[in-house]
């Protein structure tokens, strides 16, 4: 076995949470910070809580209401393009199936 290839391991690593809460635990790391932890974290406290990070309910949205209007000028899109095909000369494959 090859010998120095584990990292180092802190006995006392300290955790810091947004909220305040920090405790002591063991990690390659000398401090972590969270943004969550277990004494604010909805599911543990049972609090209805919403937790957006990077406002991702904000991207969604803007996505959801982009797509709705791609999809409205689709369908006109769809009636131009249904006219068009009527309007248009036939090819020889369908000159030929009519006889």
């Amino acid at each position: 076995m090859k010998a120095n290839i584990h990292p180092q391991i802190f006995e006392d690593s300290q955790v810091v949470c947004s909220c305040g809460k920090s405790f002591i635990t063991r990690s390659t790391k000398k401090s972590i910070n969270v943004e969550v932890c277990s004494s604010c974290h909805p599911y543990f406290t049972g609090e209805h809580r919403f937790i957006d990070i990077k406002g991702r309910v904000e991207e969604f949205q803007k996505k959801q209401e982009i797509a709705r209007q791609m999809k409205s000028t689709s369908s006109s899109k769809k009636k131009r393009l249904k006219d068009d095909d009527e309007n248009r000369p036939k090819t020889l494959k369908e000159l030929l199936n009519e006889i």
